[in-house]
């Protein structure tokens, strides 16, 4: 019987051009965070089971992968499915963000970090997920945090820094929707949505770039909530922008619209005059933790977001017993990196030598030293019958130029250089 020889489901496999590319898209990323001030540390992939399931993950404790307890018993297991419990048989878990991980880095580490900590994380988180287009059981995150700074500084700054990092990725056509979860229970105050059903109504507006208005419509109707025509005002707030608020004819603040929180965010767009915010009172995000100002990165190509972040004052201290204001931005770098194009300049420093089958070796290897010591990449390729596939291959591999190494060939300066393609 044949084995599989696909990756897990939901889990990829990168070819040498695909991986470049994203290697390339990384660097720029941390590059310009570090620009930015931010500082990079690295945690565990796993954490204790305990940590990701309480309650700070929202929807995503349910997708966390669990990691069995090492010396299990038959009986283990059936105690633990007659109490319905099975995730006792676990004691670690991947993690499903950056966020927890960085909320226990911090509580462990914070004697010796500054009192107001900006840091980066780039690596891999696992979810549960049903894979689909853009959604993916393994995939990379790309977060920077300021923990310690309580005022609107730290926004700015996040934003600052994620925009100037998408601008470097040459991305362009994003903007930034930003509400506060202020103006949302505000919000839901409003349409009679009882206190203890928040939590409940923030989930179900969560869902509206998935099941769309008249979803969330009929959803948020079981709640409690009696508004004429919900989904044309779901619609109308979620594309109305700041004139919903100080920006309408007449400049007066609908009852709905906490002022207090919405004039925060009037402050953040007038701090950041070269990025497009866009005001968005049915963003919700979904973790669990968020406690103030929230973020999403949208393209117009895309119905879903490409990042985001906000305000999670409350999480570290779950961990340390005082609280600690915090705040936090995450690309979505799968769903970016769809978006971008191979380096043509990384392409052309990419070279292939072409060479016959009798070749001498030690002036090959002695030909592709000094074209390496110049900077650039080099590849040695035997001379096939079908040279055209040889060349394509390594075209899209991420070459750009190749060359044919002859008898009269005995010094890189006697390679005439072709582009691949041509």
């Amino acid at each position: 019987m044949a084995i599989a020889v696909t990756p897990p489901r939901g889990m990829r496999d990168f070819l040498p051009a695909d991986k470049a590319v994203r290697e390339r898209s990384l660097g720029i990323i941390r590059e310009s965070f570090r620009a930015h001030g931010f500082d990079e540390i690295e945690t565990p992939v796993m954490e204790d089971s305990i940590r990701l399931h309480s309650g700070l993950g929202g929807d995503n404790e349910k997708l966390a992968f669990a990691v069995l307890k090492r010396g299990l018993s038959a009986a283990d297991v059936a105690a633990a499915a007659a109490q319905d419990d099975l995730l006792s048989l676990a004691d670690l878990g991947l993690r499903f963000d950056l966020t927890v991980p960085l909320a226990r880095f911090y509580a462990t580490h914070r004697a010796a970090l500054p009192s107001v900590f900006r840091s980066i994380q780039i690596a891999p988180v696992w979810r549960a997920e049903r894979p689909q287009k853009g959604r993916f059981r393994q995939f990379m995150q790309c977060d920077i945090d300021i923990i310690g700074e309580a005022g609107p500084l730290a926004e700015i700054e996040l934003i600052t820094a994620t925009a100037a990092a998408l601008d470097k990725l040459g991305l362009t056509g994003c903007s930034i929707r930003i509400n506060d979860r202020r103006i949302l229970t505000t919000l839901l105050a409003h349409w009679g949505v009882a206190a203890e059903l928040t939590e409940r109504a923030l989930i179900v507006i969560d869902k509206l770039d998935k099941i769309g208005v008249d979803g969330v419509a009929t959803e948020l109707g079981t709640l409690g909530i009696d508004a004429p025509d919900l989904a044309t005002l779901l619609t109308e707030l979620g594309t109305g922008g700041w004139a919903l608020g100080a920006d309408a004819p007449g400049g007066s603040v609908p009852d709905w619209l906490d002022p207090v929180a919405f004039g925060d965010l009037e402050a953040l767009r007038a701090a950041l005059p070269g990025v497009e915010l866009w005001f968005d009172p049915t963003l919700v995000r979904g973790m669990g933790y968020y406690t103030g100002t929230i973020f999403e990165i949208s393209h117009p190509d895309l119905a879903y977001s490409l990042g985001g972040g906000g305000r999670y004052d409350g999480m570290i201290g779950r961990f340390l017993g005082t609280d600690v204001p915090a705040c936090g931005f995450s690309i979505g770098f799968e769903r970016i990196v769809d978006l971008l194009q191979a380096d043509a300049a990384s392409a052309l420093n990419a070279v292939v030598l072409v060479h016959e089958k009798d070749a001498d070796p030690a002036r090959l290897v002695a030909l592709k030293r000094d074209l390496v010591e110049e900077g650039l990449r080099v590849r040695l390729e035997r001379r096939t019958k079908n040279l055209k596939a040889l060349l394509d291959r390594a075209g899209e591999a991420g070459y750009g130029r190749f060359a044919f190494v002859t008898n009269d060939t005995n010094t890189a300066a006697d390679l005439d250089f072709k582009p691949l393609g041509a």
